[in-house]
């Protein structure tokens, strides 16, 4: 439950009158994204709504509407499976007829129909969200295609692992590898038969460019193969860019046109492919085969390929004590079991790659790879330290416990590049008057750069009363809630934006107070 208001009567600072607000066409800002709220609610409820159409249209143009003398003649309407497992047949013209209606063609209302056929007879938690308006059309419409091919049981299964997350909570790519993962789980063969379609699939090619492209004297190379393989790869062009980057001189690393690092891999593929780095096209790397010394003929090639590394989860279940014995006993993870009966293969996830099956990693991890085991960190027991600068060990456990970036509907890879790990309450230098151990696991979250500037300069705030939950809000007074599950706006009441600068109150379960002080004036949240 949770409890949103505001108290007016804070006295260190005069709230700010609605009529100081800027004003777009006529509107205050704080009624323009009112507005917008209200835009997006109509848009999902015209989604529902269509989706519930599109199942009437289907039962009202069943198989047997058709006349079987004239169904089997050339050219002539037959019925067809839209749905999966479990869905009845619907003649094929109607597809047609729908999709001229919405403004569309034959497929999109071929995909509506489709999906509302799914949904409702085989996806029933995901459906009664879409109409309850929790879900959106397109996160339902994604589910059912991607369990298409699944038996009703395991479409079922799938349903009740994701419904949850359907409502908009984690942003679309998150929800696109929740659901990829899922589907695997749910019918590990299926995946195993894409794994060794995939595996006889590979190939090293250059595209050629389509009639009318202006190629520009430019070309591609692609190169399709095993995870492992173009991780090597790409280490060994990596390591040799580095090399190349050290022999140029401080009069073409520090010019203008200094060469970028997607030049020094051109470069390294070159140097790999002809014995020299050379490129025609580019002017910053003009000067590179006269200062790069290095001669693929005295250059052991074992050197460029260092170590990769591969991060593998696995998740052996959940542990849980018996009430009755007072046992410790495990819950296996996703299905361990078939309906008929028969064991499942176990699935893994890959860091930057996705969900595989454990019997991919013993077949082609296992000759090539040495594997390391290594325990599960214990966050909660990382002693603070007083720097600034964040440990090794503190920046792995945040990582793992924040796999994403913080910031309300952020999708950015703790891990990425571009991702900054931010002293939520900020960092100050030691003295007598400042706290020890500023530097902590739960005073730590990953933000994207942008996001990162947004909270320091952008008038957004954020606290983190309990390990791994935040409270986030925003410069016009509207609260999110971040925690594993996603995120969550909090339910707002008229006005707000005209309470920024007073009391706002967030009750999510007994706890301790959380304050925060913006350029306005105090505010406090107590959660």
């Amino acid at each position: 439950m949770f409890d949103y208001g505001c108290d007016m009567s804070s006295a260190s600072a005069e709230p700010v009158a609605e009529s100081t607000a800027p004003t777009v066409g006529g509107l205050t800002e704080t009624e323009v994204l009112d507005r917008v709220g209200e835009c997006a609610r109509t848009w999902q409820r015209m989604g529902a709504e269509l989706l519930a159409l599109a199942y009437e249209w289907a039962i009202a143009h069943p198989a047997d509407r058709l006349d079987p003398t004239e169904s089997g003649k050339p050219g002539r309407e037959r019925a067809k499976l839209y749905g999966g497992e479990g869905t009845p047949e619907v003649t094929e013209f109607a597809a047609a007829t729908f999709g001229a209606r919405m403004g569309r063609g034959t497929h999109a209302g071929r995909r509506h129909i489709s999906a509302a056929l799914d949904l409702k007879l085989r996806l029933p938690n995901l459906w009664s969200r879409v109409q309850a308006l929790e879900v959106r059309d397109t996160y339902a419409i994604h589910v059912a295609e991607a369990t298409r091919n699944l038996s009703a049981a395991e479409a079922a299964w799938v349903d009740g692992e994701v419904a949850e997350s359907a409502d908009g909570r984690i942003p679309w790519t998150r929800f696109q590898t929740l659901v990829a993962g899922k589907v695997t789980a749910a019918a590990p063969h299926l995946a195993r038969e894409r794994e060794e379609r995939a595996a006889r699939a590979r190939f090293a090619k250059k595209l050629t460019p389509l009639p009318g492209d202006q190629a520009a004297g430019m070309a591609t190379f692609m190169i399709r193969a095993p995870l492992p393989i173009i991780d090597a790869l790409d280490a060994a062009i990596t390591t040799l860019a580095s090399r190349i980057e050290r022999t140029l001189p401080a009069t073409v690393t520090e010019a203008e046109d200094a060469p970028t690092t997607d030049d020094l891999r051109v470069h390294a593929v070159a140097l790999l492919a002809g014995g020299f780095a050379t490129d025609a096209g580019s002017d910053a790397g003009s000067d590179l085969p006269h200062c790069t010394d290095l001669d693929l003929a005295e250059l052991d090639l074992r050197d460029l390929l260092p170590h990769t590394t591969l991060v593998v989860h696995l998740y052996g279940g959940t542990s849980h004590t018996d009430p009755e014995t007072g046992d410790q006993i495990t819950v296996p993870p996703g299905r361990d079991h078939d309906e008929t009966g028969q064991p499942l293969d176990h699935v893994a996830r890959i860091d930057g790659h996705g969900a595989v099956s454990e019997t991919w990693l013993r077949e082609v991890l296992g000759p090539r790879a040495h594997f390391q085991v290594l325990p599960v960190l214990d966050i909660d027991g990382l002693a603070p330290v007083d720097a600034y600068e964040i440990p090794t060990r503190h920046r792995r456990a945040v990582q793992l416990r924040h796999p994403v970036e913080t910031f309300p509907w952020g999708a950015a890879i703790s891990t990425s590049s571009h991702v900054q790990l931010d002293h939520e309450e900020p960092w100050q230098p030691p003295g007598p008057e400042q706290p020890h151990g500023q530097t902590r696991v739960d005073n730590l979250g990953p933000l994207h750069s942008f996001h990162h500037r947004l909270k320091t300069h952008g008038g957004w705030q954020v606290r983190e009363p309990f390990p791994g939950i935040h409270l986030w809000r925003d410069p016009h007074g509207h609260t999110y809630l971040r925690d594993a599950t996603g995120t969550r706006a909090l339910p707002s009441t008229p006005g707000e934006a005209a309470c920024r600068t007073t009391a706002t109150v967030v009750e999510i379960y007994p706890g301790r107070a959380v304050e925060l002080v913006d350029d306005l004036g105090p505010a406090g949240w107590a959660a």
